[in-house]
């Protein structure tokens, strides 16, 4: 069946669906795709973690973790987020479990203190503004609205931001002070940026009229790749340096989806200029890390971390084919979606027809699916067609993730009959 039939046929389907999905609600489903979590099988794969220590608490430079101190970070714990970012590990601060809060470190050090030790800081400009590429990730917006940061939005292209948008934007306006990159797998498009992409970005900070500019490059998914060869990304690290604009690239990354999500370490790249403002800025709030945590990762990964993540792609890999094959199948003929293929990351981005997302969303909520919310994807969660859906089957069994995609299918369909109708 397809929208090209006269509407007494589209009707008969509308009741034909409608009763489907009333037999699935009768089942009482609590269905779960919001977020992109690790499943138990996943997590369980770091459980030797736990045997890293057995009462050896020094560390390779015979460091005794279970002390004070240390605010950049054990020298072999760095080394593990220099793997992660491709970089140097003196170039590196390993901290606690959150890249976000690291995020949320660097932006307030930017705003209210500046990054270089001079007077550069973000509130000497009125109405501090950052790029935010979209669709992209929420937990960026929500960190700009919470600091008061006007988002101006720079739209995705399959090789990354369009960063033709991006430096005409920043050029323009003294006030756009960084943009924000989420650079291989994107969330939630799954897009990797391109070589190109990626020399454009380290040249942006030369291009913006704001000479405070800073590039938050947060390569969350570096490592997770679904298939063989894993695709390869182009070093900022290296293309910052050609362009001269060092001082002005953040990256992060943690070991959230690889260990422990809510026990891992978090990771900050920078010049060592930009890292001694932040290290300051961390000696205010503490004494040093988690330094038994980093000790335990360190041990654990050493070695094998490519080996480790080809075990979360042998879990994650049957979950998003049964994605990508319930859509192929279910909206086969329909025409009224469409939805990447990622290599890797924790999701697929799904486009319906304008006008169409947030009915969706309500219609699944209804039937015991619970999605991200509508507009999550976009800064102040204004979907401006209202048409994306960010799809997170990580977290699901097969079984829950098979009917979940039957329910999501049939909200999609019925919520297209009923634009089509008009009912």
């Amino acid at each position: 069946m397809t929208l090209a039939q006269d509407p007494t046929a589209l009707k008969a389907l509308h009741e034909e669906l409608s009763q489907q999905l009333k037999q699935q609600t009768a089942n009482r489903l609590s269905l779960d795709l919001t977020r992109g979590k690790p499943s138990a099988e996943q997590l369980s794969l770091s459980n030797a973690l736990e045997d890293q220590i057995r009462g050896d608490f020094k560390s390779r430079d015979g460091v005794d973790t279970r002390n004070y101190g240390g605010i950049r970070g054990l020298s072999e714990a760095r080394e593990l987020g220099a793997e992660l970012l491709g970089v140097d590990a003196a170039q590196v601060i390993a901290f606690g479990n959150s890249s976000l809060a690291l995020m949320h470190l660097a932006a307030t050090t930017a705003l209210n203190k500046g990054l270089w030790g001079n007077e550069r800081r973000w509130h000497n400009s009125p109405g501090v503004k950052m790029l935010t590429p979209v669709p992209g990730y929420d937990r960026h917006f929500s960190l700009c609205e919470q600091l008061g940061i006007e988002m101006v939005c720079v739209p995705m292209l399959d090789t990354g931001p369009d960063m033709a948008v991006a430096a005409n934007l920043a050029a323009a306006d003294p006030s756009i002070k960084g943009i924000w990159c989420v650079p291989k797998y994107s969330n939630p498009t799954g897009c990797i940026y391109s070589d190109a992409t990626v020399a454009s970005m380290a040249e942006l900070p030369s291009k913006a009229a704001a000479d405070d500019f800073v590039v938050f490059w947060d390569n969350a998914y570096a490592v997770h790749d679904l298939v063989q060869p894993p695709a390869t990304l182009a070093s900022l690290a290296e293309a910052a340096t050609a362009a001269g604009n060092d001082d002005h690239i953040l990256q992060f990354a943690s070991t959230s989806k690889i260990t422990f999500a809510g026990a891992g370490l978090s990771f900050i790249a920078a010049s060592d200029l930009v890292l001694k403002q932040l290290e300051q800025q961390i000696g205010f709030s503490t004494i040093g890390p988690d330094k038994v945590n980093q000790l335990r990762h360190a041990r654990f990964l050493d070695g094998r971390l490519q080996a480790h993540m080809a075990a979360h792609a042998e879990l994650l890999r049957p979950k998003f084919d049964l994605v990508q094959q319930s859509l192929k199948e279910g909206l086969a003929g329909w025409d009224i979606a469409t939805w990447t293929v990622p290599k890797g990351g924790y999701f697929v981005s799904l486009d319906t027809q304008d006008n169409m997302a947030s009915a969706v969303i309500a219609k699944a909520k209804a039937a015991g699916l619970a999605l991200t919310a509508a507009g999550a994807t976009y800064p102040y969660g204004a979907d401006p067609n209202d048409c994306n859906v960010r799809i997170a089957p990580t977290f699901a069994s097969l079984d829950e993730l098979h009917a979940a995609m039957q329910v999501f299918l049939l909200c999609l369909k019925l919520t297209a009959l009923e634009k089509r109708l008009a009912i």
